[in-house]
């Protein structure tokens, strides 16, 4: 499988520049440190709302993307159902890479 965005996620895993999971997220995003917030697909509604609504209060971007196996699995952990990444140039790589997929997908990613 040759995906980038999750590919840019492995990177960002491996230097340390990502938290995962509901907790690590909120926090990272609610102290202002993140640049970006990425949520599974398979979330259940109500942790896409929660997010959704925190991070239009922070002013964070956040895209759906992935399964919550596959988002854990290039990350090196269980299946999470969010990261958010500390680093604004890989937030900046990951946000134009999830851009090209929306539009290579008929805005569904």
């Amino acid at each position: 499988m040759n995906d980038k965005v999750l590919s840019l996620l492995s990177i960002a895993a491996k230097s340390g520049n990502i938290a995962s999971g509901e907790f690590s997220v909120e926090n990272m995003v609610k102290g202002k440190k993140g640049y970006l917030v990425i949520i599974s697909m398979d979330a259940s509604q109500n942790t896409k709302k929660k997010f959704y609504n925190m991070c239009k209060y922070y002013h964070t971007p956040i895209y759906e993307y992935a399964t919550k196996e596959a988002l854990g699995h290039w990350i090196g952990k269980e299946y999470r159902v969010c990261v958010c990444i500390s680093d604004a140039g890989l937030a900046n790589a990951l946000m134009k890479r999830l851009e090209s997929e929306k539009l290579n997908n008929g805005g569904k990613s």
